[in-house]
């Protein structure tokens, strides 16, 4: 099945971050985030990652080509993929989705991207402590969740990794673990905020 999988073109020893999300639906603030990584972890590339469906969530998100078809509207960078890997890969778990990736690409440096509000239940997902050990992490900061992340129980049990903001650039050659948390502008927006105004499914 892997040996199918279309992947962006991306050559070795070169870097690409991985946003992965619902993006149900997707909007500024990923837009954001984004454009920021590209700068401040020095990424040649990023990849969005359109989730099948999320495990965390208790109800099911919009249609899966509702969603990637609104995330390609919405982010219009040369450098950045909206990609539809997790379901070509046929997985739902991020851990999943990296140990494949790599096993496809073993010499492009992956570095994994989130938002603060991430980190802090970073510790809810499947295997995430292999995440860490096994590439870098990128955290940006989002309106309301910088404390809560920087006092998460993975911050606090990796706070041997944590790489100073200044160094942010490094990251994509980092060995594991190694994280990097990083002021960005905010943009005060979120999925959940737009569902509830009924414009979005």
């Amino acid at each position: 099945m892997q040996s199918d999988v279309s992947l962006p073109i991306i050559g070795p020893d070169r870097s690409v971050g991985l946003l992965g999300g619902s993006f149900d639906p997707p909007h500024e603030g990923h837009v954001n985030i984004t454009r920021e990584a590209l700068k401040r972890f020095d990424v040649d590339q990023v990849w969005w990652l359109v989730s099948p469906g999320n495990p965390l969530k208790a109800h099911g998100p919009a249609p899966f080509d509702q969603r990637m078809a609104a995330a390609r509207a919405m982010m219009d960078h040369p450098r950045v993929h909206v990609t539809d890997l997790e379901a070509q890969l046929a997985t739902r778990y991020t851990a999943r989705t990296l140990s494949a990736l790599i096993a496809l690409r073993p010499r492009v440096r992956f570095v994994w991207l989130m938002g603060a509000d991430n980190l802090a239940q970073f510790h809810e997902w499947r295997d995430w402590q292999w995440i860490m050990e096994t590439v870098p992490v990128g955290v940006m900061a989002r309106p309301g969740a910088r404390q809560g992340a920087l006092r998460s129980v993975a911050a606090r049990t990796y706070r041997h990794a944590r790489w100073p903001a200044s160094m942010s650039q490094a990251l994509p050659r980092a060995e594991a673990p190694a994280w990097c948390f990083v002021n960005v502008p905010m943009v005060a927006q979120s999925s959940t905020r737009l569902r509830a105004t009924g414009s979005w499914p």
